[in-house]
C-alpha cells in the first residue's frame, strides 16, 4: 500500500488540468514527463510523444519474449478544473479514501496500469504489455485517437473508474445543432417579423417527447436500456424590441450500440420542420463480446482476487475505450471505485486500486502468455 499511496499522492498532486476545458489548464506535459521517469525507473520502456503545446502522451510497455498476445493498458492524465479543497491539488488521506482532484477520474486507474507494468517486467510474458497514458480524454480524446490510429494489440483494458465492475458496453454521444430562422423586424411590425425563438418552441417540446420515447418504447439494450436526448444550449434573439431572425439550440443525443448517425439526425430532421440540422461531433457507442478472451480473462482473474467474480455492467459514461473498439482491439472497462467525478468533493478507495491493480497483473500473466 505505502508505494501505492506514494505514487498516487505524486499523481494528484501534479496540475494536469485540460485547457482546453478551462483557459490556463497547465495541460499534460508535465504530468507525462513525471510518468515516463516513473516507468523507466521501474524497467518499463517509456517513450513521451508530445501532440501540441502542453498536450502529450506517454507510450511505453514491456517487451515480451515473442508468440503471446499483446494487451494494452490505458488511463488518462488530464483532469476538469480544480474544485473544493477536496478537489485540489492537496492529496488528503482518510481511511482508505485518497481526496484529491483526479484521484477518482482517474490517477487512481492510472496508477493500477504503471504499477502492473513494473510487476510485468519480472513476469518474462511472451506477448507485450503496452502501456499508454493519455491526454484530453476530458474533452476530445486527441492522446487515444493518437494511440488508436498507432498502436495495435489484441485487447485493451481501460481503467477508468467502475466500482470494481466489468463494463464490456458504454452508450456514445452526438453533439447536434439544430438552426431555425426567422425574420427580423420591429416588435412592433407583427405582418413583418417572424419569431424564430418562438417557432424554436414546438420543436423543443418533440425532443422531450422523443426523449421519452427512446427510453421507453426504442431498442433497451440489456446493459445499458434506452437511449436518451437533451437540449444543452439555446440561443437567439438581438433585443427586446425586434423580432429574432434565428434560433439555434444545441442537443445531446446518447446512443446505444446499433444506432447510426444518419438515424438519429432523419430523427431530428423530421422535428425540425424548416429548421437546419447540423451534427456537430460524434462518438460511437462501446460493446466488447461477452465471449472475447479478454472478457473472460478479467472475470476470471478478478474473481480470484476478489473472491467472487464481478458484476458485468454497461457504463453510463462514454470513455476512450470506444476509440480502441472501433480500430478493432476487443476493449473492457474496468478500475476502482471512490466518487466525485468532476465534482467539489473527489476520492478513490486506496484497496480498490491495490485491488484493480493485482487483477491487471493476473489478467496480464494469462493473457499474454
Amino acid at each position: 500500500m505505502a508505494e501505492t499511496l506514494a505514487l498516487l499522492e505524486q499523481l494528484v498532486a501534479i496540475d494536469s488540468v485540460n485547457p482546453t476545458l478551462v483557459p490556463g489548464g497547465a495541460g499534460e506535459l508535465e504530468i507525462a514527463r513525471f510518468v515516463a521517469g516513473w516507468l523507466e525507473e521501474h524497467g518499463v520502456d517509456a517513450e513521451l510523444e508530445e501532440l501540441a503545446p502542453a498536450r502529450a502522451n506517454v507510450v511505453g510497455g514491456v517487451r515480451g519474449s515473442g508468440g503471446g498476445r499483446n494487451l494494452l493498458l490505458n488511463a488518462h492524465l488530464d483532469t476538469v478544473g480544480l474544485g473544493g479543497p477536496d478537489g485540489s491539488l492537496e492529496p488528503r488521506v482518510e481511511g482508505r479514501r485518497l481526496y484529491g482532484r483526479g484521484s477518482y477520474d482517474m490517477k487512481g486507474g492510472l496508477v493500477a496500469i504503471m504499477l502492473a507494468a513494473a510487476r510485468a517486467v519480472d513476469l518474462q510474458l511472451a506477448g507485450d504489455v503496452i502501456v499508454t497514458a493519455v491526454s484530453d480524454e476530458e474533452d476530445r480524446s486527441i492522446g487515444s485517437e493518437r494511440i488508436a490510429a498507432t498502436v495495435r494489440a489484441d485487447a485493451a483494458i481501460v481503467t477508468e473508474p467502475t466500482e470494481m465492475r466489468l463494463a464490456i458496453a458504454h452508450r456514445g454521444f452526438l453533439w447536434l445543432e439544430i438552426d431555425m430562422p426567422g425574420v427580423a423586424a420591429h416588435g412592433s411590425r407583427y405582418d413583418l417579423g417572424i419569431d424564430a425563438i418562438g417557432r424554436m418552441g414546438p420543436v423543443l417540446t418533440a425532443l422531450g417527447k422523443l426523449d421519452a420515447r427512446l427510453r421507453s418504447e426504442g431498442e433497451i439494450h440489456p446493459l445499458l436500456g434506452g437511449a436518451s436526448l437533451h437540449a444543452s444550449l439555446i440561443e437567439g434573439g438581438t433585443e427586446l424590441s425586434t423580432y429574432p431572425d434565428r434560433c439555434v439550440l444545441t442537443v445531446e443525443r446518447r446512443t446505444i450500440p446499433g444506432e447510426t448517425v444518419a438515424v438519429v439526425e432523419e430523427q431530428l430532421r423530421q422535428i425540425a420542420g424548416e429548421a437546419t440540422v447540423r451534427t456537430l461531433f460524434v462518438r460511437e457507442p462501446l460493446e466488447t463480446p461477452r465471449d472475447s478472451p479478454i472478457v473472460d480473462t478479467v472475470l476470471r482473474q478478478a474473481e480470484g482476487t476478489l473472491g467472487q467474480s464481478p458484476e458485468i455492467v454497461g457504463a453510463p459514461f462514454w470513455t476512450d475505450a470506444a476509440l480502441f473498439a472501433a480500430a478493432g482491439i476487443p476493449t473492457v472497462v474496468f478500475g476502482p471505485g471512490g466518487e466525485g467525478a468532476h465534482a467539489e468533493t473527489e476520492w478513490v478507495d486506496l484497496d480498490d486500486v491495490e485491488r484493480t491493480t493485482e487483477i491487471v497483473v493476473r489478467t496480464a500473466t494469462e493473457f499474454c502468455a
